[in-house]
């Protein structure tokens, strides 16, 4: 009876600790770990809703870029942070795709962070520097099927959607095309400007800007539908590749163990911040849909992705340039 009775005041005393800290959080600025460069199409949507986080929180969310192997160096560092509600993880699509794609990871996605929301969804795009002489999926890969490992394209790294998506398309229309990673989809986007990139199979909130003042040419996006930012821009099937299909997105993690109701108050603001009319501008001007799924709905999500991606590594023998 004394030992139950011990047992329940502890269990008293630690919710109690819980309960204190979730309501005194936070105290003091937050760190937002970002696993790719400045630039790219996470710091498009990591950094508005970083400082939007902070405001509405009363403490400043910085946000930390960690690049590296597809994101996963820094997904490696933030699984070893302090699980104490002042360390999140911004990670994207890539993160899927990188447990069946990597033969070693320093972290897993699903045990060691705890889902909070996915914010923000959009399609990747094809898209080519204007000097290549091609204005349409089909005449790509003409050109690529007569200049076989001439062409290249650059993606944010190896084992990235970005990655994927192209060698999905080389499987798909036989072509040879030469990868380029980079360490984010920033400089890559700096070479693919620079004409040193021929393509790239980027998501469209690292390239809509570019498109949008003629630097860059869209041929095809990656969803079943037409993008409503570039509605005369056909899909991958309407350009003649029917079942090809890639989108992008972006979520926000917390460190495993960090205190339930820290992460409950967290998708709360994320998704009054997604909600926000300013926001809701930021996301359209990217071509993004918000995605503010409770962290019940999140984790279903990531392991069918998971899943999903595993299959196309697998079925085409995809590897990383390690």
């Amino acid at each position: 009876m004394k030992i139950a009775l011990h047992a329940l005041a502890a269990a008293s005393v630690m919710l109690a600790s819980t309960l204190a800290h979730a309501q005194a959080w936070p105290t003091k600025p937050m760190k937002l770990i970002n696993p790719f460069p400045a630039g790219g199409g996470t710091d498009t949507f990591a950094r508005p809703l970083a400082a939007k986080l902070g405001i509405a929180l009363g403490q400043p969310m910085i946000v930390e870029n960690l690049g590296g192997a597809g994101g996963t160096l820094g997904a490696t560092a933030a699984s070893k942070q302090s699980p104490d509600g002042y360390t999140f993880f911004m990670g994207a699509t890539h993160h899927a795709i990188a447990e069946t794609l990597y033969p070693k990871l320093g972290y897993n996605i699903e045990r060691d962070f705890v889902p909070i929301a996915v914010v923000a969804v959009l399609p990747n795009v094809v898209v080519v520097n204007p000097k290549l002489p091609v204005t349409s999926v089909a005449e790509l890969i003409a050109y690529a099927k007569a200049n076989p490992d001439k062409l290249n394209f650059g993606s944010a790294g190896n084992g990235t959607s970005h990655h994927l998506a192209g060698e999905l398309f080389k499987s798909m229309t036989g072509t040879k095309i030469t990868h380029v990673p980079y360490r984010g989809a920033g400089p890559m986007m700096q070479d693919l400007l620079g004409g040193q990139v021929d393509l790239a199979f980027d998501g469209m909130g690292s390239s809509a800007a570019q498109i949008k003042s003629g630097k860059l040419r869209a041929l095809a996006v990656t969803t079943a539908k037409r993008a409503a930012m570039l509605p005369a821009v056909p899909t991958m099937s309407e350009a003649g590749i029917p079942g090809y299909e890639v989108t992008t997105w972006y979520a926000i993690w917390a460190i495993k163990g960090t205190p339930q109701p820290v992460i409950d108050r967290m998708q709360k603001e994320i998704a009054a911040a997604l909600a926000s009319p300013d926001m809701k501008v930021i996301w359209e001007q990217q071509g993004a849909a918000p995605g503010a799924a409770s962290p019940a709905e999140f984790a279903p999500f990531l392991k069918s992705e998971i899943a999903r991606w595993g299959k196309v590594v697998r079925e085409g023998n995809v590897k990383v340039d390690l």
